[in-house]
């Protein structure tokens, strides 16, 4: 899912930087970016709703790693919604790029911290839900 994410990301940076003012170029921008907006929000969601409770029931002792992500997941909502509101307002590309920086510099210390504190985890915890209910519409 990470790695999806990842790619994702650089699909919206790499329609910021194509952008010229073009109405294709525009619907393309807004596309990837509301895409990676979405599915990023939409795996978080999953993660919350569905896999942390039950990792939790099973791993009492992570439940400090889970409050972590799920702050981190709180705060990466929250610049989502700053990087939305700077598309709709047709924000500059400098602008656009500093709303992908931030996001790519929480996104990538998130997974990183995530996949060292739980990957091996998901392989020990059984698990009640389908890898759309635990990772979001993505993991198909």
């Amino acid at each position: 899912m990470h790695d999806r994410l990842r790619r994702a990301l650089l699909l919206a940076r790499e329609a910021v930087d194509s952008g010229d003012g073009t109405n294709a170029i525009a619907a393309d921008l807004l596309m990837h970016c509301h895409g990676f907006c979405a599915a990023l929000d939409g795996h978080h969601r999953s993660e919350d709703s569905g896999l942390f409770p039950q990792i939790a029931a099973a791993r009492p002792d992570l439940a400090p790693v889970l409050a972590r992500l799920s702050q981190d997941h709180s705060m990466m909502s929250h610049l989502i919604g700053e990087f939305e509101h700077a598309l709709s307002s047709t924000s500059d590309r400098e602008t656009l790029h500093a709303h992908l920086d931030g996001l790519d510099a929480i996104v990538e210390s998130h997974f990183g911290y995530e996949e060292r504190s739980l990957l091996s985890v998901l392989d020990e915890v059984p698990l009640a839900l389908d890898r759309q209910q635990a990772f979001g519409a993505i993991a198909d």
